[in-house]
């Protein structure tokens, strides 16, 4: 581990520390405080006077959410948290240091957090706009017309400060790796006595064992294969095809174990505070936080059991388990999935074009690295290829022959992820370009002849299938006839 990692562990673990802490303040406004000035610390230490970038584009952010009318701040704030990220990213091209990779990883939160809160203004206000027009309406019929709800959090909304915006974006929750979390979240756990029931200990002490378990796993994994020795002459010229090949999936399961355990560590921040505790009853889910009324729940708070669903950012044996690369992308990274899909996938204009665009403002925020878009392209090109095959062989079968072939569909899947995951991790596109040649591009080649394959099997198949239709339609004329 490099001398950064190091660093960015021990803030992690000192937030988790800082958790027992900030629970026991009881005013709620000095809460605030500290837990923000905790966060700006923590960025301080993290990013020296890079630190810079985040309170520039936090201010930038704010004055955009602010000032611009309500209709379309979400759309200025998009502009310009992203934007920025342009300039923060190259800005080693205007003379400046370099941005270090951690600092890389607060910015992107804080674009997450802070145009996130303006499309949830918005969205409030559109809301809030659609209501009055309907009280308007005289010749509105009140039984077959339901009215709009409307919540006290879609007024909070409108009436945002800049002290508030700074305050949720510099919470120390979070702050490092996440997970991405709404304003309404981060609001409940001052305004909520949630926090004071749930099993905050236990919780954590349950991921810390995890995380344990993450890190032995990928300290040893990269031990034994570390990403460097890919990009080694020795590599390519006294290793095999084949051995180059099933490189891939060590490389990748060393990336899962790291990101398994910072994930797990920053969840651990989190249980540790009882942020984004919330009582079962509400449904909560990842990234979302409750999808049913809950505000009632806090007059008996001390009677309802608690989970911490709304911040847990990866399914980690979901996406093991599961034997299909569709359903392991829903469960990695979910709250940043739940972001994509509420403010890209959904608000996009052209629907045939979203899954594209998602995918698309998906790369862009992971980096403008090459890597980043082998690997998050590569995703809507498998995507569709699996589904078509799961039509073909998977969807009727049962018994043992079901179970072969989910055991091909999982082998299948992870090789998918391990060979894009290469590609995100060589990162540029020489070191992209030497490995893929070195295996003869043997990866997008099968798949592109899988397409192939497949279309031509549902071609016959559904030739089949209207030869069995007008056969029986054949038959039952000839019944009635026969009559």
């Amino acid at each position: 581990m490099s001398l950064d990692d190091v660093i960015y562990v021990i803030c992690l673990l000192g937030c988790i520390g800082a958790g027992s802490y900030v629970k026991k303040i009881r005013d709620e406004t000095q809460r605030k405080t500290v837990c923000s000035v905790l966060g700006i610390l923590v960025v301080v230490i993290v990013s020296g006077f890079h630190s810079l970038h985040c309170v520039i584009s936090v201010a930038l952010g704010t004055a955009s959410v602010l000032l611009v009318h309500p209709s379309k701040c979400h759309l200025t704030t998009f502009g310009v948290m992203f934007g920025y990220l342009v300039f923060f990213r190259l800005v080693y091209l205007f003379g400046l240091p370099a941005v270090p990779g951690h600092t890389n990883m607060i910015q992107m939160l804080l674009t997450l957090k802070v145009s996130g809160i303006a499309f949830e203004k918005t969205a409030a206000w559109k809301r809030l706009r659609a209501r009055d027009e309907q009280e308007k309406n005289t010749e509105r019929d009140v039984n077959s017309e339901p009215s709009i709800e409307i919540t006290d959090y879609d007024v909070e909304l409108q009436q945002l400060t800049a002290q508030e915006i700074v305050l949720y974006s510099f919470n120390y929750v979070g702050v490092l790796t996440g997970p991405y979390y709404r304003y309404r979240t981060y609001r409940d756990y001052f305004e909520m006595p949630f926090k004071d029931h749930a099993p905050s200990v236990q919780a954590t002490i349950e991921q810390l064992k995890w995380a344990v378990f993450y890190c032995s796993l990928y300290l040893l994994a990269n031990y034994l294969w570390p990403l460097d020795y890919a990009l080694s002459d020795e590599f390519y010229n006294d290793r095999s095809v084949f051995y180059r090949l099933m490189y891939v999936w060590p490389t990748f399961f060393i990336f899962r174990a790291r990101i398994y355990t910072g994930l797990t560590l920053s969840e651990c921040v989190c249980t540790m505070a009882g942020f984004g505790a919330y009582p079962d009853d509400s449904d909560a889910t990842n990234g979302e936080g409750p999808r049913k009324r809950y505000q009632h729940l806090k007059r008996d708070a001390d009677k309802h059991a608690y989970n911490f669903t709304t911040i847990v950012n990866t399914r980690v044996g979901d996406v093991e388990r599961c034997w299909t690369f569709r359903e392991g992308m829903k469960h990695w990274n979910v709250c940043v999935q739940y972001w994509l899909a509420v403010n890209v996938y959904k608000l996009f204009p052209v629907k045939k074009y979203r899954t594209l665009a998602t995918f698309l403002c998906s790369a862009y925020w992971h980096g403008f690295r090459p890597g980043h878009y082998f690997c998050i392209m590569g995703a809507p090109i498998y995507v569709p290829l699996e589904d078509m095959w799961h039509k073909l062989v998977r969807k009727d079968a049962v018994g043992m022959q079901r179970n072969v072939i989910d055991v091909i569909f999982w082998i299948c899947k992870w090789f998918a992820f391990s060979y894009l995951g290469t590609a995100f991790l060589l990162s540029s596109f020489d070191n992209i370009w030497r490995f893929y040649s070195s295996v003869y591009h043997i990866g997008y080649i099968s798949w592109a002849v899988l397409v192939a394959l497949g279309l031509y099997l549902t071609k016959l198949k559904k030739a089949a299938e209207r030869r069995e239709k007008r056969a029986a339609d054949s038959a039952g004329d000839a019944k009635q006839k026969a009559q």
